[in-house]
């Protein structure tokens, strides 16, 4: 313990990072994840109070911004007061680190979900799908409930477990923390549900801001992953995306780099959105795709853990790197 309290504050973060993804790893196995939490709970009552039918537009972007500022800011000031009578911060911050960081069980949803789909059985298929999507599952075919296993899989790891570990090295815990909440708010208030469109458009908003950077910067370590003679071709054909504040860049290439199609038409509150159907030359994805979108990603999460792990020994070794004046 002494040694790791000499250590860096960024290699101390690191540390911290590697231990609550272990933890979370065992907590997985015991626990069933879903989005029907607390939290959830409680967005639904307060857009229940203020996101009313009978209000304009206007009215409803101005509550949801308020609703998002209401719920965000206290909880962070008073997590931010609280941790000046933590004896030991590192601690602390692992506790802020293992509530902001996502599930880590969703390989084994995604196995499940394939496998159910191989043998053809659609109705434990659209049930356990569910609880990890927005859109509505009861009418899905076997070749939508594919699709959005392979999108859910990469957003959720993406939003979730890559982009939280972003910001708590980078930011700190109170930012990570932070970001998964609206993150939450975000899902529970999505504007691609009618309810929600005008309500959740501060959130939203926000909430792409806040990924743009993160997104391009994993989206770069997938190439690195899935580097083939195709790839430049791939990048020329997203790359339109690239400035836009959305997920598209990262739906398109990964419809690439497992050639297949994504994206196209889902259902949301009884109402179709037509979505941009990606590699629409590509063969439809089947059951094996998701095992192949589970190996990708993979990869993907063990060439970070080796970059992070790389900086841990250099940080450890040398100490931190002083710029000279």
């Amino acid at each position: 313990m002494d040694y790791l309290l000499q250590l860096p504050d960024s290699a101390q973060h690191i540390v911290v990072l590697f231990v609550v993804v272990v933890i979370k790893l065992l907590v997985s196995h015991h626990s069933q994840y879903t989005s029907k939490h607390f939290f959830y709970f409680y967005c639904q009552q307060l857009a229940k109070k203020v996101n009313k039918d009978s209000h304009s537009i206007n009215h409803k972007k101005v509550a949801g911004a308020i609703a998002t500022l209401i719920t965000l800011l206290p909880i962070v000031a008073i997590v931010w007061l609280f941790e000046a009578f933590i004896a030991v911060p590192l601690l602390w911050d692992g506790v802020l680190l293992f509530f902001a960081f996502g599930p880590l069980m969703l390989n084994s949803v995604a196995k499940k979900e394939a496998e159910y789909l191989s043998q053809q059985n659609k109705y434990q298929a659209k049930q356990l799908l569910a609880p990890y999507v927005l859109r509505e599952t009861e009418q899905m075919s076997p070749l939508g409930l594919t699709k959005a296993t392979i999108e859910m899989l990469l957003l959720r790891k993406f939003q979730q477990q890559l982009i939280v570990g972003f910001f708590f090295l980078l930011l700190g815990p109170l930012m990570a923390l932070s970001y998964r909440m609206l993150l939450e708010m975000h899902y529970s208030w999505n504007i691609k549900r009618t309810t929600y469109t005008s309500f959740g458009r501060f959130v939203n908003q926000l909430i792409a801001v806040l990924l743009w950077l993160p997104n391009r910067i994993f989206l770069f370590a997938l190439i690195l992953t899935s580097i083939n003679r195709s790839t430049m071709l791939h990048w020329r054909l997203v790359k339109q995306h690239f400035f836009r504040l959305n997920n598209n860049i990262v739906i398109g290439y990964f419809a690439y780099c497992l050639g297949v199609q994504l994206g196209g038409v889902a259902i949301y509150d009884q109402e179709k959105l037509r979505r941009i159907n990606f590699n629409t030359q590509a063969r439809q994805p089947e059951a094996k795709h998701i095992i192949y979108a589970i190996k990708q990603l993979n990869l993907l999460m063990t060439l970070i853990l080796g970059v992070v792990l790389s900086v841990f020994i250099i940080i450890a070794i040398l100490g931190p790197v002083e710029l000279p004046v």
